[in-house]
Parts: structure tokens; sequence; C-alpha cells
């Protein structure tokens, strides 16, 4: 039980939803009768291209011919066939544009079990090398016939398999339940959440024991589905740029309604004045979605308290399947970035020790999901610039300016790289990493780390940099990841960041990383907070999870 609760890898909301297989009866794929296996489902014809999660199928005679070439045993050769018969072989890790959220989720996971788990004996360096490369690339395009990625889908779905056999004791879940931890078939938001939200659905309670974060966002599920049912709220239009306190208008009564429907506003204020207490209602509100709360309505405001209630229900029930995968450590360190949030939490168990602004990738530079561990810290680091920015921003700036690089403090160093020079540039005030960077390594070239810029952080959405994350208090994230390290004092730490010279050091415990997107959870407080879908990963899900996404 320990490992499941350190580890909790928590089946993708709507799966356990679909009971399109309720004949227990083990029978083979021509429906010709075999021994009596009541753990292994029929196969779904009623799931196809127009229905399903992904839009890739297996034959099945690959899934049978993986299983003799690799002489897998019974146990995991009858969950193999269940698992695929389920989905009516359909992919679980790949669609045709690439891995899927989940392939991309559950890998992560494997990779950090596999790292601190020394008796997991599964790792696979050829699949690890396939799918760091995967993983690692922006455009991908996966074919079914393509016998290579055929086997890399099942490699996965045998190592995934082979995770829950390893970390769910048995009584934990039904063995057949292994099937449905990943999504493959589309339903209506409505419905899915009705289905979620009965008392009959043994996802209530086992789920919300053990990840206190997905049962509080459930409970946030049945408040919008109520209200959805209810018809949701009015759209709110106004030709006022800006709304303050003491004004008066038709608009602020409409704002008074709209907002006691999703509670920062007390019931029964029927006036049209701005008062107090809609200041603190839109100070509430402003806060929950991440913006400096000012007390003033602007047209940013309006705008969110325009988004439909169906569109908060699809917007709850993406992130509840995002949960049901989320590390949740009961003792030691944990740092978690989360994305749509800009923002950086360090846990120490369950506790939140403290949290920090972040500015993250920018559009076409998106910040990648992963998870790693944080080994090394470099004060006063070299940035050594990635071929990308090279050819696409230096190069052209060289182009037009021959003192480039010397303004810059920048130098070419060893010999160009398919044509492209390598350059870095040197420890100093203009250095893009600042004074420290963080680093855990991994496939992405992606760290934390200072910056100069330190005037990005006063904005309420911070997507600017290259992919790397960058902190605004580099200094106490130094101290607190070698305040075991005696030798680092807080005086040593500050001259080696302004000495002006590369040092690395590695950190005795390394702390792990998990690089997320939540664009709807429940704070420390107990409020619901929503983000926008900065990189689309939400509109991505919508499609492929809702029959109707709006």
């Amino acid at each position: 039980m320990k490992k499941l609760i350190a580890y909790v890898l928590l089946l993708n909301l709507f799966v356990a939803c679909n009971n399109g297989n309720k004949d227990e009866n083990g029978k083979t794929e021509d429906n010709t009768e075999k021994a009596p296996e009541k753990k292994v489902s029929r196969r779904d014809y009623s799931i196809n291209s127009s229905n399903s999660y992904t839009d890739l199928f297996l034959d099945s005679s690959v899934v049978e011919s993986f299983i003799a070439t690799n002489k897998i045993h019974d146990t995991l050769s009858r969950r193999i066939r269940s698992f695929y018969n389920a989905r009516n072989y359909q992919f679980a890790w790949f669609s045709s544009d690439g891995p899927t959220e989940e392939g991309r989720r559950f890998w992560n996971l494997h990779e950090y079990s596999t790292t601190y788990n020394q008796n997991n004996n599964s790792d696979d360096k050829k699949l690890k090398k396939k799918m760091d490369y995967l993983l690692s690339e922006e455009a991908v395009k996966v074919s079914a016939n393509d016998k290579s990625m055929a086997n890399t889908e099942i490699s996965v779905t045998l190592h995934f398999l082979e995770y829950i056999l390893e970390n769910y004791q048995k009584g934990e879940i039904k063995r057949k339940e292994m099937e449905r931890f990943v999504p493959f078939k589309k339903e209506d938001a409505m419905q899915l959440a009705d289905s979620l939200l009965t008392k009959k659905h043994k996802d209530n309670k086992y789920y919300a024991d053990v990840n206190p974060a997905y049962g509080l966002l459930k409970d946030q599920l049945q408040k919008y589905y109520d209200i959805n049912k209810k018809g949701g709220w009015q759209s709110i239009t106004t030709k006022q740029k800006t709304i303050k306190k003491g004004s008066a208008s038709p608009e602020v009564l409409a704002i008074k309604r709209r907002l006691e429907i999703t509670g920062e506003m007390p019931a029964g204020d029927t006036s049209q004045v701005f008062n107090d207490q809609l200041e603190s209602a839109v100070k509430a509100f402003q806060v929950s979605r991440g913006l400096t709360p000012t007390g003033t309505i602007n047209a940013v405001l309006i705008k969110e308290m325009n988004v439909p209630a169906l569109k908060r229900v699809e917007q709850l029930l993406i992130n509840m399947g995002r949960m049901r995968w989320m590390l949740t450590p009961e003792t030691g360190n944990l740092i978690l970035v989360n994305i749509p949030e800009f923002v950086l939490h360090v846990y120490e168990g369950k506790n939140q020790a403290f949290k920090m602004d972040v500015v993250v990738g920018k559009e076409g530079h998106n910040t990648t999901l992963f998870t790693g561990r944080l080994n090394q810290v470099v004060f006063s680091p070299y940035w050594n610039v990635t071929p990308n920015i090279v050819r696409n921003e230096i190069l052209p700036a060289m182009a037009n300016d021959p003192d480039y690089l010397a303004r810059n403090n920048m130098e070419e160093v060893g010999s160009p790289v398919d044509g492209i020079p390598t350059i870095r540039q040197l420890p100093g005030p203009k250095n893009s990493l600042g004074k420290v960077k963080f680093l855990f390594p991994n496939s992405f070239d992606i760290y934390l780390h200072d910056t100069p810029a330190k005037s990005l952080f006063s904005s309420d959405k911070r997507a600017f940099s290259h992919g790397c994350i960058r902190l605004s208090d580099p200094v106490k994230m130094a101290r607190y990841v070698l305040r075991n390290q005696s030798e680092w004092t807080p005086e040593r730490i500050d001259e080696a960041m302004n000495r002006g010279q590369e040092q690395f050091v590695r950190v005795k415990n390394p702390i792990p990383v998990l690089i997320t997107y939540y664009t709807a959870w429940v704070d420390e407080n107990g409020v619901l907070n929503f983000r926008d879908d900065i990189y689309d990963h939400d509109a991505t899900l919508a499609q492929k999870m809702f029959t109707n996404p709006l």
C-alpha cells in the first residue's frame, strides 16, 4: 500500500465509466470458447474510429506475435489480451500525432519508479531510447502499419502492466481493471460527470482516499455539474472598459448575480452599486484565476466570468484525470512546477514548504511535462546556447551586427556542428541564466535558473522563455537545496553566485522534480482555481474525451 500511496498511478478519468465490456467469461477473439477466465474481457466491437479515444488500431495478430516472440508468461499475456480486448485493439499510448498525454504521464512515472526503486528490473534500454526520442520531438507522425511503433506501443503496455503488478498489492485493484487505466472511448461530458458522481461508482471512495487533490476536485465537479444542470449563468456584456467601486449600472447587478452562482458573492444584494462586498468578491475571483487582485472589473475579468459552466465541467473532468497520475510522496521533498499557474511549489512530504513565481516557455517553445531529479547546482553558469536558438536568433543578429557576440558577452567555442557554430555566453550580469541554475538531467534540455529579466515576474501571464523555467527567487532555492550540506552557508552561496567563475555542486540528496500541467485544482486554502490552457493541452484532450466538446 505504501508504494501505491507513494507513487500514485491513477486511472484517467472517464475510462472507469466505459462499461462496454460487461461479460466476464473469457473467449478468444473469434468467440471460440476456451477455459473460463473470469479476469479476461471480451473484445468490445462497439469501439470504432468514430468514438475511439485515439485514432490508431492494432491487428490482434501483431499482439499475439509480440507475446510469442517475447515469451511472455501466462499471467501477463492474459492481461495484455484483456487490455487490448477492452479497447478493441486501439492504441493506448500513441495517436497518429505522437504520444498521448497518458503515454507521456505514464512514462514519466515509470522513469521515476525505475530510478527510485532499485528492485524494478523492467527497464529496457532500447525502449527507453525510443521513448526519449518520441517524447522529445515536437512533431512525430505515428502509423499503425509501422511494425516498430506497434512493438513500442505493446512494450509500453507490458511495462505498464508490470508496474501495476509490482506496485498494487492483490486486492487493492482487480487485475481485470488494469485494462481501464487508459481511456478508450469518447463520452458526453455531463453524462461522464454524472457517472463519476453517482454513489454506486467504485471510483467514488477509492481514488479520493488515495489522492486528496482528486477528491477535492471531484467535490467541485458536483458543484459545477449542478450549476450547469440548472442552466449555468448569463453572459455579461458591457461597453465600459473598467468598472470600479462606487459606480452604479445594470452591469454591476449582473456581475453580482454571476458571482453569487459560483459563491464569491453572498446572495441577496440586489442593488446596482459597486460596493465593498462586490469588491471583495471580485478580488476573490481574480485570485482564483491567477490575476492580480485589484478589485477592478475589466475586459479580462469579464472574459473569465463568461466561460460557460459546461466548459468548466469539461475542465474539471480533464484535470481530475491528470491528478490520477500525480506523484504524492508521503515523505521527502518534491518540487512541482505547474505550468499554467506559473508557480513552483516545494513540498516536504504532504506539506508545502514554500512556493515562488516562475516564467515558463512561450508558445512554440513549450516547457515539456516530465519527471526528473534535481542533482546539481551550477553557480555563475555559462549559457550553452542551443543550436535552434543559434540558427533562428543569433545568426540573424550576427548578420546585422558584427559585434553582436562581443556586446552580449558571448563567444564561439569548438567546431561548428552541421554548419551551426557552437556559442556560449560567459558568466556575468548579462548572462541569460543569471547567477545560478539547477540541473535535473533530461532529454529536453530543461532546467531551473535565475534570470536578469526580473520585470517579467510582474506579469500575471508569464510564458516568455525558450522552454526552461526561470525562478523569481533563485537565492532561496539555492539555500534550500543545499541546506543539508553544512559547508554551503548563505555567505558561501552568495559568493559563488557572484564570483563569475562557473562551479558545479552535486546535491547529496537529489530532489524529485515534477513538471506538470493543471488548469484546475483546489489550493491549500480550499479555493478552486482555474487557469488558461496556454499550450492547448486541454483542447486536445477535450477532442479525444468528449463527444461534443465546447
